[in-house]
């Protein structure tokens, strides 16, 4: 007992020593105690500063970002002059951090006639000639939107560019001391009003556009990576930033992703990665390092031009064609189904830049080349050379018909006399199919080397590719059914034009997995293919946005199976069309290292290489011999591609009718939705065999209660509403978290998913109204300050039912709540202000908390309302109540500061809710849980099959969900439940199948929770009733010694307990007096920095 004495003493005196230690801690981070939560909030984002060097910095090489006392700006694009200005004070807040007093943004804007670029450069010289010692930062623009991408004059337009660039350099270097020069290539896609040949559709003006910044990227390089501009001068130097500015959209999150990538390429680059990584889906803000402290410049940090890793090493193109029956029939065919390739006089193409070959010869790793359209070596229609060099369709069939026309030769565009009949255009979509065809037609028709009526001819359509780059911009005009009617009005035209001809429809590639060649340290400029195909590029690994990127893919590539398949194309025997699927599944080729093989690719790594054209037009080949209804729909690159050869018994190209296969026809209409229940597979669905005592070892059969907070949209207003009328009505019995109405095959809801696990769940609400509530204590319109009295409430009620045993019965409440708070934000934003919010979030688990035993707590955080403004239905109630109800989120103005304001609100309160329930606040119970249930954290509008807002998942207001919405949000939740903390899934694809659940594991049976989800870690927290952070402490679980279980007085314990915190406290306060006024300008000028907005 004794023992145990002392070692109660002995944690007074360490408690005491903490208190010391903190303070001590405190003082050398220079950080008061008396710090706002707020600020200690955005410390994670911000630089910490580096230790200062002895002497100030003699060597622009050396140079930190504390140095700099001011930041210049010239070259400032006239038509943008307030983004581009937006952008340099971001970039000033960002050195503000390490100068706070002596940094600041100088940008004349009193000029009042636009001036060259070397008249500022003047201006700015004898400006600072008298500042001879302070360092200054200077960040010149070079704006390409200045220069048409598409005129005959772009390259001396390029050229003039550099010198001016060039002479404005010479002028600073030699008047200017003490200064870095930073030069950035400026571009916001904005040629409308400069360039005419902007509207010719003929032209691919992101290519173009893509191809002008590398090419004015690459002059100035050229220029700068002379050695004069970096050793003639220890106090002047130059840097050409490796990534041009690219602002697509006007609005803060990309004004802040773009100062980010300047600042990124201002500082040394980080040494501990492999290679820089801009990850513009989050904003995360570089610091230097006490290894890599300096901002860059070419002997600090010495940059060379990209290269290729995997260079093109395979000078053989050819193919060995093994066949040995290459005659034609012994007359010439009437009917396509007995069509031998000796058959076929005349080929020909339509479609994208993959048709025309872009960059397919580019084999010096040279991007600018990828603008070249090689089409005489285009897989499909290609002609260069023979099969014993260059392999494509042509050439093949050229073994079986030497007479064989249409087949394109050289580089050029369609227009060209080389090109004949592959009339692909770069950059084509889906929509200009029928122009392309239509001119396919006439060319046939007019030209003397084609007898159009008797001359058997193969047509191949490959579109699709530009669709699905540029489909999140509208995903209403570019919808798979919108796409698919496309493909089909030209089609048709051939088919009712053009005898004697196959057309083989080959399926859009799986495109997504040539993001991996991005993802990788392989040199490939992802700059430039975000601008080819940004819908692509740019989505994060893990979005929504990415997960609808594979959803349009693949209903793209089932819309034009169904569409071939519906046996529209086979109505004579003179025609047919053929889906050739070999680009369904698509499989990088890989290194031996595991990385991509870029060698396959373009220089852009995007673009196919001659290498990949090769291995396609073999696929294409045995495609067209394979039978359908058997073709191989994969296309892996690592694998060689023998080509098939026509047999004695099938000597003909495969068609439907030659391949005995019968065409399932238009897929049937499906019968009326009657309900939205769910269908239930699991197999594990036993309790514990004991009641468990842990919240982090609980089987959904071991829940024994549901209870749920909230307001309308927990409450099920309007879920039902087929009027007006009924919108009022609260159908709680349907009701995502609560409801518990029939069973689950007929409705969805978390309690009935929990009734296949345990069916006397008790505290479900039932039918309308408040008759049947159960613990359903939601409340209509209740705003967040609502809540706590709503816990009291459901606490009571809990406690007085006799149908529960409120100290052992497994208890499962969901919250959520918030909508009307930030809707109605704009109308009270102090007491609607985030602070207020998660003081009442806080209050009302703390109650939870200290009162609920054996409880497992959904915390959902606010959804984001942002997509609800695109929800739109041509009634009364949507028109006119939808506004009403969220007035703040839905009137403002797109792009205005108003909506600017909420959706930062929005996005402030998902992330401090977050923060609250995962900062391990809760975690000090082993019978409690607080579980962040993400899936509302992004917006996945739905979308019918024209891919415009699905409105059947809302109520008559268009803001409420209807039951359709209720039931996802139900599988939703369940889902949520059943993934580990970390990897759970931030968004709702709102699919509605009916096989969507998913399932407890035998691996892990549990509701997961932080515990559980992270097997190694346990903590010990308790909530302070001040509100403020609960402390935590990690470590491995240890069980107690056997002696343990012995008493020791209360009194003792507490006098102990208080004693070491007095000791703490006063040693505290001394220390902290005595360098209060040495830290107070320090911790203030940290804490009232300009506020950004990263």
């Amino acid at each position: 007992m004794n023992n145990r004495y002392a070692l109660l003493i002995l944690a007074a005196i360490v408690g005491a020593c903490a208190q010391i230690t903190d303070a001590v801690n405190v003082q050398k981070n220079e950080a008061s105690t008396e710090e706002s939560q707020e600020t200690e909030s955005y410390t994670p984002l911000l630089c910490s500063p580096l230790p200062a060097p002895l002497t100030p910095s003699s060597s622009v090489h050396a140079l930190r970002p504390a140095d700099v006392s001011a930041v210049y700006v010239l070259g400032m694009p006239p038509s943008h002059r307030e983004e581009a200005s937006r952008v340099v004070n971001r970039v000033a807040e960002l050195l503000s951090m390490f100068n706070p007093e002596g940094t600041t943004q100088h940008v004349d804007q009193n000029a009042q006639q636009p001036r060259s670029l070397l008249q500022e450069a003047e201006d700015l010289s004898r400006s600072l000639s008298r500042q001879e010692t302070e360092w200054k930062f200077v960040l010149l623009y070079v704006s390409a939107d200045s220069i048409c991408a598409c005129s005959p004059h772009v390259a001396a337009d390029v050229k003039g560019a550099v010198q001016e660039v060039e002479a404005a350099l010479k002028l600073l270097q030699k008047q200017v001391h003490h200064t870095l020069v930073h030069v950035v290539v400026w571009s916001m896609n904005y040629q409308e009003e400069k360039c005419e040949c902007v509207t010719d559709k003929s032209i691919n003006q992101r290519l173009q556009t893509a191809t002008l910044l590398k090419t004015l990227q690459d002059s100035l390089s050229d220029v700068l990576e002379n050695p004069k501009w970096h050793t003639e001068k220890s106090d002047f130097t130059v840097v050409l930033q490796s990534t041009p500015a690219i602002l697509e959209h006007i609005s803060d999150s990309d004004l802040n992703q773009l100062a980010v990538q300047l600042w990124t390429n201002m500082i040394q680059p980080s040494t501990d990665s492999q290679a820089e990584v801009m990850d513009l889906s989050v904003t995360s803000i570089p610091c230097p390092t006490q290894e890599q402290p300096f901002l860059r410049t070419q002997n600090n940090s010495p940059t060379t031009r990209e290269l290729d890793s995997s260079p093109l090493t395979e000078s053989f193109m050819g193919t060995e064609i093994n066949c040995t029956d290459r005659s034609p029939s012994p007359l010439t065919p009437t009917s396509v189904h007995e069509l031998r390739p000796g058959d076929v006089k005349v080929v020909a193409a339509v479609g994208d830049s993959l048709t025309a070959a872009n960059g397919a010869g580019a084999k010096n790793d040279n991007l600018l080349l990828v603008i070249n359209e090689y089409r005489g070596l285009s897989w499909s229609i290609g002609g260069n050379g023979n099969i014993t060099t260059v392999t494509t369709l042509p050439n093949i069939l050229r073994e079986f018909n030497p007479n064989l026309t249409g087949f394109s030769e050289g580089i050029g565009n369609q227009d060209t006399p080389t090109a004949f009949l592959n009339q692909a255009v770069a950059g084509a979509k889906s929509g200009d199919m029928v122009r392309q065809v239509r001119v396919l037609v006439d060319k046939m028709k007019n030209d003397s080397r084609i007898d159009f009526h008797n001359d058997w001819k193969v047509i191949t359509m490959f579109i699709g590719g530009n669709d699905i780059c540029d489909f999140c911009t509208d995903s209403v005009f570019f919808s798979p059914r919108n796409i698919v009617a496309r493909i089909r009005q030209a089609l048709d035209i051939l088919h009712s034009e053009v005898p004697r001809a196959i057309v083989n429809l080959v399926e859009l590639l799986d495109i997504v997995p040539l993001r991996d060649l991005h993802n990788n340290n392989l040199g490939c400029p992802t700059w430039f293919v975000s601008l080819v195909c940004p819908c692509i590029i740019k989505p994060k690994e893990g979005s929504s946005e990415l997960e609808k990127v594979k959803d349009f893919n693949e209903a793209y590539q089932l819309g034009m199976r169904e569409l071939i398949e519906s046996g529209r194309y086979d109505t004579h025997d003179n025609f047919t069309v053929v889906l050739q699927p070999f680009f369904r599944e698509v499989f990088l080729p890989l290194l031996e290292d595991g990385r991509p093989d870029r060698s396959y690719f373009s220089p852009d790594c995007f673009h196919l290489s001659q290498k990949a054209h090769t291995l396609m037009a073999r696929a294409l080949w045995n495609n067209m011999l394979e039978p359908v209804g058997n073709k191989t729909f994969t296309q892996d690159f690592t694998v060689g591609i023998d080509l098939k050869c026509p047999s004695e018994s099938n000597p003909f190209i495969r068609t439907a009718i030659n391949s005995n296969y019968t065409f399932p026809g238009p897929p049937p209409t499906p019968a009326p939705v009657t309900n939205w229940g769910t269908d239930f597979s699991c197999q594990h669905t036993a309790p514990s065999n004991t009641v468990p005592t842990s919240a982090h070892r609980i089987r959904p059969a071991d829940i024994k209660v549901v209870a749920a907070l909230g307001d309308s949209l927990t409450a099920g207003f309007g879920a039902k509403a087929k009027n007006l009328l009924q919108l009022r009505t609260e159908y709680r019995g349907v009701s995502w978290s609560i409801g518990g109405d029939k069973h689950l095959e007929t409705v969805t809801t978390l309690p009935n998913i929990l009734k296949k696990f345990n069916p006397n769940i008790k505290g479900v609400s039932k039918g309308q109204g408040k008759r049947q509530t159960g613990f359903n204590v939601a409340v209509s319109g209740a705003k967040i300050a609502e809540i706590p009295g709503q816990v009291r409430r459901l606490i009571d009620l809990m406690k007085n039912d006799s149908k529960m045993d409120f100290q052992n019965d497994w208890k499962l409440v969901t919250l959520f709540i918030g909508g009307n708070d930030l809707c109605q934000y704009c109308n009270d934003r102090a007491s609607l202000s985030p602070q207020n919010y998660i003081h009442h979030m806080m209050t009302s688990l703390d109650m939870l908390y200290k009162e609920v035993p054996r409880t497992i707590v959904n915390v959902l955080e606010i959804l984001e309302i942002e997509g609800l403004r695109r929800i739109k239905r041509d009634s009364l109630g949507c028109n006119v109540l939808q506004q009403f109800v969220c007035p703040c989120f839905l009137l403002p103005g797109e792009d205005s500061l108003e909506l600017a304001e909420v959706k930062r609100i929005n996005r402030e309160l998902q992330v401090e809710t977050e923060k609250l329930v995962s900062g391990g606040r809760y975690d000090g119970r082993e019978d409690f849980a607080a579980v962040i249930q993400p899936f509302f954290e992004n917006t996945v509008v739905p979308l019918n099959a024209d891919a415009r807002p699905d409105d059947t998942y809302f109520s008559q207001d268009c803001f409420h969900f209807s039951e359709r919405g209720h039931a996802d949000m139900a599988t939703a939740l369940w889902n949520n439940m059943l993934e580990p903390v970390g990897k759970k899934q931030t968004y709702n694809n709102f699919r509605n199948s009916r096989d969507s659940l998913k399932c407890p594991t035998e691996e892990h049976p549990f509701i997961f929770t932080r515990v559980n989800s992270l097997p190694s870690l346990i903590t010990t927290s308790a909530p302070e009733s001040d509100g403020t952070p609960a402390s935590t402490t990690h470590g491995t679980a240890l069980p107690f010694p056997p002696d343990c279980t012995d008493n020791v007085p209360v009194w003792l314990a507490a006098v102990l307990a208080v004693t070491g915190l007095l000791i703490g406290w006063g040693v505290t306060w001394l220390l902290l007096s005595c360098r209060a006024k040495r830290s107070k300008r320090k911790i203030m000028a940290a804490v009232e920095m300009k506020g950004t907005a990263f």
